[in-house]
């Protein structure tokens, strides 16, 4: 196996390119938390307008992710991309998060369409750039870590920020909102003017046709997308219904900050230690010790009933540990699935690649509630209440059936294969792939991905 002689990001390279992170992280947390009961209850537009528009701009918000996508691979430089959503985004999460008197469904609708197009015109880029930015198949790990880390912090940070300052409901939403103005202009601004674009010529592009063929007998991208939407279900689920499960189940209301924060801080104490295992072991058989692990630490969930909050915060410091492999493996996995891809004959299409797993993400969330909140009601669960008939219902939704979308996604990526050999296998003889620095871009390669041979410890 020849060598990887692909340069190492520098420290603070990866550090610009994560910082965007940070503040997108954050502008998820409001914008699904605060902002519906915001404009439903002290705005006074009611939960079914609300809702109503809401699903309607996450419907938008899916459907725009392949087109941007597509757009984003046929004018391939990251850096206008960034600079032309960022002001999109900026003013949308002002209109939206500081709300003019009298701001009716109109305005929720309009801004929010605008501040979903803009997330996703300046995400997708996002994303795809950490493609650029390395060759190494291990570095690609380390671009992923630094990302999801931010990431991490963001969340954190926007989780116990109204807590810590005792703000509720306007004034929250206020707070939220220019701490992400703040952070987000002065992040993307450093990206731009830290890292490089691309220095190679796009590869040649298919036909139509052969790009679809080539996609769809992908066999690494067919089994890690597939792998990546159970696991979102099985993460979604509890997600979904964390805040009943702790307040009804378990009795203890006053107990979800506190468990989150150890979630999302172990899970960010757990990010070397999955560097470090990819690295010795290969990022899918690290990421299938995770999922496995992460079966093992959440088993007693089902189980746990009134006055259990104490061993529910040793869940989640455990299972937060294990959150790190999902959060920073596949997408490193996506980078080496792309430059397969693309060695193949595809062409030059992380941005499609990367709206795909976006739509995938988006999917799975949207799964995780369209299973839970009909199954619970079909159960007899009344929310608000601990002697509930359907409290059986929560706990298996809660804490088993993600246990069996894991175990699934675990089978799956059984036959993936798509390790560092395999990779450099792929490669021309030069050892050069399509994203080198030194700006020569190889030859297309024969090779199909659909017979893509395991390597021999690839079951592991």
């Amino acid at each position: 196996m020849q060598p990887n002689t692909a340069p190492t990001l520098s420290g603070p390279a990866l550090a610009a390119y994560a910082a965007p992170a940070l503040p997108l992280a954050a502008l998820a947390v409001p914008l699904y938390i605060y902002l519906p009961t915001l404009y439903a209850e002290t705005l006074g537009l009611g939960l079914t307008l609300v809702g109503t528009l809401l699903l309607l701009a996450r419907v938008f918000d899916a459907l725009t992710d392949p087109l941007v996508g597509v757009l984003a691979d046929r004018f391939p430089r990251r850096k206008p991309w960034l600079l032309g959503a960022l002001p999109l985004v900026c003013v949308s999460v002002w209109a939206l998060f500081f709300p003019p008197e009298g701001a009716g469904g109109a305005h929720l609708l309009g801004w929010s369409l605008a501040l979903y197009l803009g997330w996703t015109a300046l995400q997708v880029p996002y994303l795809a750039w950490g493609t650029d930015l390395t060759q190494a198949y291990h570095g690609r790990t380390r671009v992923a870590g630094a990302r999801e880390a931010a990431l991490l912090i963001g969340t954190l940070a926007a989780t116990i920020l109204p807590a810590a300052l005792g703000l509720t409901g306007l004034a929250a939403v206020n707070v939220l909102g220019g701490m992400i103005l703040v952070l987000l202009i002065p992040a993307v601004l450093l990206a731009c003017w830290r890292l490089p674009e691309k220095r190679t010529p796009p590869a040649p592009k298919p036909s139509r046709k052969e790009a679809w063929r080539l996609l769809i007998t992908n066999k690494p991208f067919r089994l890690l997308l597939a792998a990546y939407l159970l696991n979102g279900i099985a993460n979604g689920l509890p997600a979904t219904l964390f805040l009943s499960f702790v307040g009804d189940r378990l009795g203890a209301p006053e107990a979800t900050g506190p468990a989150l924060a150890l979630y999302f801080i172990s899970g960010l104490a757990g990010v070397p230690l999955w560097l470090w295992l990819s690295r010795r072991w290969g990022k899918h058989r690290a990421w299938r010790t995770g999922l496995l692990l992460s079966c093992v630490a959440f088993l007693p969930a089902p189980f746990l009933s009134l006055g259990d909050a104490p061993i529910f915060f040793v869940l989640a410091v455990a299972t937060g540990f294990m959150m790190g492999a999902d959060l920073i493996l596949p997408p490193a996995m996506q980078a080496d699935v792309i430059e397969a891809d693309a060695l193949a004959g595809g062409g030059d299409r992380a941005g499609l690649y990367f709206a795909l797993w976006g739509m995938a993400t988006k999917a799975s969330l949207a799964l995780a509630v369209g299973l839970a909140f009909p199954l619970l009601d079909l159960a007899g669960f009344v929310p608000g209440t601990n002697t509930s008939p359907g409290g059986w219902a929560l706990a298996a939704l809660y804490g088993g059936a993600p246990l069996l979308f894991k175990l699934l996604a675990w089978l799956l990526l059984r036959g993936y294969a798509l390790d560092e050999a395999a990779l450099t296998r792929l490669r021309p003889a030069s050892g050069v792939s399509p994203w080198s620095a030194d700006g020569s871009t190889p030859p297309q390669s024969s090779f199909s991905l659909a017979p893509l041979p395991c390597s021999q410890d690839a079951a592991r």
